[in-house]
């Protein structure tokens, strides 16, 4: 640490002990760098959040039970006043995990195969407020912004709809009054114009961009 410089201020947020024990370590061995907080949940590091009032908040996006890292990002960056950042550090680098954390306030999204001295150096510039990205992730983010959104048509709107139902297949084949193998066909193009691989993903990334209620 140099004379100057105080040491960015980490709360680490992950559901994995044995993670969150290598962070530390790691962390710990950068000397401009102090963890002040662990926490297991979304919950959990809310709470430590509002009272230790970190730089940065390193965030996992899967989370267990409880929030996910998304909503937990959310919340931190809603609350009026706040100076702590949330870096994203996860191994998930799909288009709408990307999309959905940026969107909540993410400063940065950082994967964890990144180097030890890219770390360090994305906590530093989401501690100033600089986005911090892995190239993987600039990456894409770059290649969204270029390429139009997709539209999805008035029947995969219907569709999306039903999903967010937590309806399955069969139950909004007969919604929409159609064949399941239909419903199937939709929810594959569905899928690829919002750049997700999951149900749960559809509907994620449906309620981030408000195309379902």
């Amino acid at each position: 640490m140099t004379p100057d410089r105080a040491p960015v201020r980490i709360l680490v947020c992950d559901d994995h002990a044995v993670v969150r024990a290598g962070l530390l370590a790691l962390l710990d061995s950068a000397p401009d760098i102090e963890v002040v907080g662990e926490a297991g949940t979304g919950e959990e590091a809310l709470a430590l959040a509002a009272r230790l009032a970190p730089d940065v908040v390193l965030m996992d996006l899967q989370l267990g039970a409880g929030i996910d890292g998304v909503e937990t990002t959310r919340r931190l960056t809603d609350v009026p006043g706040s100076s702590s950042h949330v870096l994203v550090l996860t191994t998930y680098d799909t288009d709408a995990d990307i999309t959905r954390a940026i969107e909540a306030g993410a400063t940065g999204y950082l994967l964890k195969a990144e180097r030890p001295d890219e770390l360090f150096a994305a906590i530093h510039a989401a501690a100033e407020g600089r986005t911090a990205l892995s190239p993987p992730v600039a990456g894409r983010v770059m290649a969204n912004l270029r390429r139009p959104r997709p539209t999805l048509t008035d029947r995969e709107r219907d569709i999306l709809a039903q999903l967010a139902r937590g309806l399955g297949n069969r139950d909004i084949a007969r919604a929409l009054y159609i064949s399941e193998a239909t419903v199937k066909t939709h929810l594959r193009r569905i899928y690829d114009k919002l750049g997700v691989e999951t149900r749960a993903g559809a509907v994620a990334v449906a309620k981030e961009r408000r195309l379902v209620p």
